[in-house]
């Protein structure tokens, strides 16, 4: 069933979902939501099985009419959704109409937000997923002009679903990321570490899903920075030339050559989906049982 005309693409609208999980071992990339907190949300929220499809909008300017009657949730990042130029809810269950128009305005606070729709986005399957992994030529992002349509069929809510704000995760101005130690922490020297650990990261304009740059500090490197090429699992941080950390994210390559100095808590990955060029960072280290006891 036909649900949406794409008005408007905006930078980069992709449909994801919950990732293609076992097969980093062949050279492909995890993909899916960046944010998977607010992606899965979006998802209870309206009834949909886990792993659905849903849109992965990256800052302003998406626009699209509904071609017939939908249960939506909008979830992740304020772009100032409003549906007919009147507000529209978020964190919560809607009903967009055949002919109205939803449109995300303008940034207010975070990066990338999430329209789950009841029934899911239909798009290729490729592996297993429906996730876009542009690189890897497995979907494209959204185009105007493009019908989009639902994966199942859909059936009403019978009522509004609300996600608790005590459950919401509000972005914060400046982002403290708990990592755990990475595998050549001998590749640093120790004021290498100290710097790490205890200086401000700037988030690097040149950063998408595959890494997250940095500008900052330089690291300083007492072998290498190159390694003979190992896994790079999901949040590893790696330190190239230049002493300035790469987050590796949902796109990331499963393998690199760079050493790795820390991983990423799987809670606090999400919060790179909601960066932006110029947002502060630092890193916090925390110990792999307390990382498992938070994620």
């Amino acid at each position: 069933m036909e649900a949406f005309r794409i008005h408007k693409a905006g930078p980069l609208t992709t449909v994801q979902d919950a990732g293609r999980d076992a097969l980093r071992r062949f050279g492909v990339p995890i993909s899916g939501a960046m944010d998977q907190f607010a992606y899965r949300a979006g998802n209870e929220l309206v009834e949909n099985p886990s792993g659905t499809a849903a849109l992965e909008i990256t800052l302003n300017g998406l626009t699209l009419e509904a071609i017939t009657t939908v249960e939506i949730a909008i979830t992740g990042a304020d772009l100032e959704p409003s549906v007919d130029g009147q507000p529209a809810p978020q964190w919560e269950t809607f009903e967009l109409r055949a002919g109205q128009v939803l449109r995300f305005a303008r940034r207010v606070r975070g990066c990338r937000a999430y329209l789950t729709v009841r029934g899911g986005i239909d798009a290729p399957v490729f592996l297993g997923s429906r996730s876009t992994f542009v690189k890897g030529r497995m979907g494209a992002p959204v185009a105007t002009g493009d019908i989009l349509a639902l994966a199942a069929p859909m059936s009403a809510l019978g009522r509004t679903h609300i996600w608790p704000r005590e459950r919401r995760r509000p972005i914060p101005d400046e982002f403290t990321i708990r990592v755990t130690a990475g595998p050549q922490q001998d590749f640093f020297t120790p004021a290498g570490l100290m710097t790490f650990y205890n200086s401000e990261y700037r988030i690097h304009p040149n950063s998408d899903r595959q890494g997250i740059r940095t500008e900052g500090p330089a690291i300083e490197i007492a072998t290498g920075p190159g390694i003979i090429s190992d896994p790079t699992p999901l949040g590893s941080i790696q330190v190239p030339g230049d002493g300035r950390p790469i987050i590796l994210h949902r796109d990331g390559q499963s393998t690199g050559g760079y050493a790795k100095i820390a991983r990423v808590i799987a809670p606090d990955l999400d919060w790179f989906a909601q960066m932006t060029p110029g947002d502060s960072v630092r890193f916090s280290l925390v110990s792999r049982v307390d990382a498992l006891r938070l994620t």
